[in-house]
């Protein structure tokens, strides 16, 4: 029976794609195959086509078939890590002498990727504001192969039309890659918009719990699918069996969790839009966002993420972050439990003194499910 048999609705395709009950012994959860090497039936005779878990192992073939389905894509790859992940893509897409058109506001990690890695490779990049789609067209040249999105965006939150940008690129021969990290694929489904790939850091939402760090791609094209699976054995950056498990595990969830990320959110934002001490926030729910009503077409709901600026500048945004209790001062987000931190200083330093340097009085939070009245308390408090 296929993912698409056992139900066209998300959250029993969370719970039920990849996860076939164990022939052995009916476990209904997959089991940790912590194996490197499998015994063969005969020379070139694979037993269920393993051969070694570099190349395929049980574990991480059931998280790569649950992420396919809930991307609706036609293949799903699991990497050690979204970095992982995001090199694969750009070494299976892209040769020396090729362009890529990469947003004025991303995780600063793929910022670094592709300026201090990617470039020494021969692969040149420009900037476009992603949420303008004539400055995507104006960004692509003849030698363009992909544009790179992220939406919602990381740290300021934009918003790209996804469908309108997909048009752009096709047109122009390029693939389009989408980083839905921030919306996950029970938010926004980017492949249905006309995106080419997904990428994500399973790290984040998909798992949700902060104990595992992994990546991911979903190809909508068999093709490409193909294409990137053969570097992903090629490179070997691959998810392990432990780390599989727990992504396949946090996916069951990420449906009723995502739909209390984004209540708790929405009621931040309103309360930080209220304060004397906050000069914007930045939310995509907010009816006054610039990127409000694409998010609204393209979006089931806005997400946990919320950045806002503070009266008083830099150190005036990194006191915020010191004084906060119930949220943590860290990196990373997406789990059930709510962060706090400077992007200028922390996640986006890497992107300092370029056009994607962020801020310095910008606070990004990553609102958790606790309750919610305890978060507005607790920014209250680190407001002052």
């Amino acid at each position: 029976m296929s993912d698409r048999q056992i139900s066209q609705h998300f959250e029993t395709l969370a719970i039920h794609a990849g996860n076939t009950a164990d022939p052995l012994t009916g476990a209904v959860v997959p089991p940790i195959y912590q194996v490197s090497t499998y015994k063969q039936d005969g020379v070139g005779g694979l037993r269920g086509g393993y051969e070694y878990s570099r190349s395929a192992n049980p574990t991480r073939t059931a998280l790569e078939e649950n992420l396919a389905a809930l991307e609706g894509g036609r293949r799903g790859l699991a990497f050690a890590s979204g970095l992982a992940a995001e090199d694969c893509l750009l070494r299976t897409l892209l040769s020396p002498g090729d362009h890529v058109v990469i947003p004025n506001d991303a995780y600063g990690g793929t910022f670094r990727l592709f300026d201090k890695v990617v470039s020494r490779w021969g692969v040149e990049w420009s900037v476009a504001d992603t949420s303008d789609p004539a400055a995507v067209r104006a960004a692509i040249t003849p030698k363009t192969k992909a544009v790179w999105v992220e939406t919602p965006s990381n740290p300021l939150l934009g918003i790209t039309d996804i469908a309108a940008v997909a048009q752009i690129t096709r047109d122009a021969g390029a693939r389009l890659v989408v980083d839905n990290t921030f919306a996950t694929p029970y938010l926004q489904q980017p492949l249905a918009l006309g995106a080419d790939v997904v990428v994500h850091s399973l790290t984040k939402y998909m798992g949700g719990h902060s104990d595992v760090v992994g990546g991911a791609l979903i190809a909508g094209d068999a093709a490409l699918g193909e294409e990137l699976a053969y570097h992903q054995n090629a490179m070997g950056a691959v998810a392990g069996p432990f780390d599989s498990w727990l992504v396949l595990r946090g996916a069951k969830t990420l449906a009723v969790r995502m739909d209390r990320h984004s209540e708790n959110a929405t009621k931040v934002a309103e309360m930080l839009s209220r304060h004397a001490r906050v000069t914007q926030v930045l939310y995509p729910g907010l009816p006054e966002h610039p990127g409000h009503e694409v998010a609204a077409k393209q979006m089931k709901a806005f997400g946990g993420m919320v950045s806002f600026r503070v009266r008083g500048g830099e150190e005036a945004a990194v006191e915020v972050c010191n004084r906060a209790k119930v949220f943590t001062l860290g990196e990373s987000l997406g789990g059930v439990e709510s962060l706090i931190e400077h992007p200028g200083r922390m996640t986006h330093a890497s992107a300092a003194g370029s056009a994607l340097e962020v801020p310095g009085d910008l606070v990004r939070l990553s609102v958790g499910i606790e309750n919610v009245d305890d978060l507005l308390e607790d920014l209250q408090q680190a407001l002052g």
